[in-house]
């Protein structure tokens, strides 16, 4: 069966017109509040002793120790974890501008940023000091991720997020933001994205600096050298780019691969199935809107805040579960098939289906009935209650034989006759057909509990062990949702 995402590469093209339609967004205020400290100076001596001396292990710049302003991890003496980043001798040879910059960006409190804590300037040592975010930067959870890529939901979260933060540092005079890019984005221990503080302050003396990789810049700025609001838009285009391809693709070539509407290039194949044609065209959209050629053709913050917040699907989902953060002492009750699940109890599973027979079928269950009046569907349903017979006799070579025979028809789709397929195969030894499985149901039902709690059997089965764990708390959210009283 095919996926939604697959069929971007036949309906998606865009085109460079039509406006970015607004819709409410409802956390316009909701966002401006942080719990940080409020920002101080520092001296030379208390970020030497937080950072152990500035030592090389404590080093989190994307260069290390070849970065141009290097970046470390610290703790200040009340234990609060900070990032310390010390610019290089040459930049900012003014004492009094360096200053005026960190107290005006230190004034932006907003939980969409890692805000800036402070800043020390003794000598020619020039540093700031930010919120530390423990869970790493956007570049290595979209392109150099060990156990598995982000989700579609999380990737829209991440636009929404930096969008919002962008929109409130606009709307407090501090519109330009400088190298605006996927190492820029970082994760706090809740596991939701903000936008670095260090990006609002200029990185020399004379305000130009941006990014050292032309293909990646404004049109404008190689004609002039300096970034304006607009530039921005721009580089949160290639920004969207990012999250949508999960690769660094420049923006001249993105175009063209929309252009020619060759998108299957363009989209991430680890995204299939997990979004719809209209939500994918969406953020190409909005993407090709904001690396149109001329700035004033770009839209503005608002606007994109607004496209943004309805492709938000799964806002209920806390960030730390899409992304598979852990946090300590956290427990989820499980129901039964959840413990099930956990501890691989397919026996225990196999019950529970049984029981639950075709009740979550819902419309297909419908036209089971009605199309058993057609002759052409005689045989189709004959295998679909063959496979039945085997499943509860426990007999699942058949099951997955006569299942495979109604599944191949097409005619109905049927998200229990592959939850239930997906249970033979794991009784079988065959845990990654299991799971094929269970990404199909989900195709066919999106909010289905029971996929997500069969998914993560198989990923547990597959050693898989953090989707696992991710999956079946999916699955606890899914299950608590529908079992709440509306």
């Amino acid at each position: 069966m095919g996926c939604e995402s697959s069929k971007l590469a036949s309906c998606c093209w865009t085109g460079e017109s039509g406006p970015i339609h607004e819709a409410q967004n409802p956390d316009e205020e909701k966002n401006e509040v942080s719990d940080s400290p409020a920002f101080c100076e520092f001296t030379f001596e208390q970020l030497r002793i937080a950072t152990s001396a500035f030592a090389v292990e404590n080093i989190v710049s994307e260069h290390g120790e070849k970065a141009p302003n290097v970046v470390y991890k610290g703790k200040l003496e009340n234990q609060w974890p900070v990032a310390v980043k010390r610019f290089n001798r040459s930049a900012w040879p003014d004492s009094r501008q360096f200053l005026e910059e960190a107290r005006a960006v230190g004034q932006l409190r907003n939980n969409r940023l890692a805000n800036l804590l402070g800043c020390c300037c003794e000598g020619d040592e020039r540093l700031l000091v930010a919120e530390f975010m423990p869970s790493e930067t956007l570049a290595k959870h979209l392109f150099h991720w060990d156990t598995q890529p982000m989700k579609w939901a999380m990737r829209l979260r991440v636009a929404l997020y930096i969008a919002q933060a962008l929109e409130h540092c606009t709307g407090k005079g501090r519109a330009l933001y400088h190298d605006l890019n996927a190492y820029r984005i970082l994760f706090g221990e809740d596991g939701d994205p903000r936008l670095s503080c260090f990006g609002l302050m200029k990185n020399s003396r004379d305000g130009k600096s941006y990014s050292t990789n032309l293909a990646f810049t404004p049109p404008e700025y190689l004609r002039t050298g300096r970034i304006t609001p607009e530039s921005v838009i721009f580089s949160f285009g290639t920004l969207l780019l990012d999250l949508l391809s999960g690769k660094h693709i420049p923006p001249s070539h993105a175009l063209d691969l929309i252009k020619d509407r060759n998108l299957e290039m363009l989209t991430d194949s680890c995204l299939e199935g997990q979004f719809s044609t209209d939500d994918g065209t969406e953020l190409v959209r909005i993407a090709s809107r904001c690396l149109q050629y001329e700035p004033r053709e770009r839209p503005n913050l608002k606007s994109l805040v607004a496209a943004l917040y309805p492709l938000q699907k799964e806002a209920e989902v806390p960030s730390h579960v899409l992304m598979g953060i852990s946090r300590d002492g956290e427990t989820m009750p499980l129901s039964p098939l959840g413990e099930a699940c956990l501890k691989t109890d397919l026996t225990a599973i196999h019950e529970i289906l049984e029981a639950l027979a075709y009740k979550d079928d819902g419309g297909a269950a419908t036209e089971l009935s009605f199309q058993m009046w057609t002759d052409q569907m005689l045989e189709t349903l004959s295998s679909k209650k063959k496979g039945d017979v085997a499943f509860k006799n426990k007999d699942f070579n058949a099951a997955i034989e006569c299942y495979t025979q109604f599944i191949d028809v097409g005619t109905v789709a049927s998200p229990t006759v592959y939850a239930r397929r997906s249970l033979s195969y794991l009784m079988s030894d065959m845990p990654q057909e299991a799971l094929n499985d269970t990404v199909q149901a989900q195709v066919i039902s999106p909010v289905w509990h029971i996929a997500s709690y069969l998914q993560a059997a198989a990923l547990f089965t597959l050693g898989r062990e953090n989707e696992a764990q991710i999956t079946l708390r999916e699955a606890a959210i899914l299950e608590e949702e529908k079992n709440a009283p509306s």
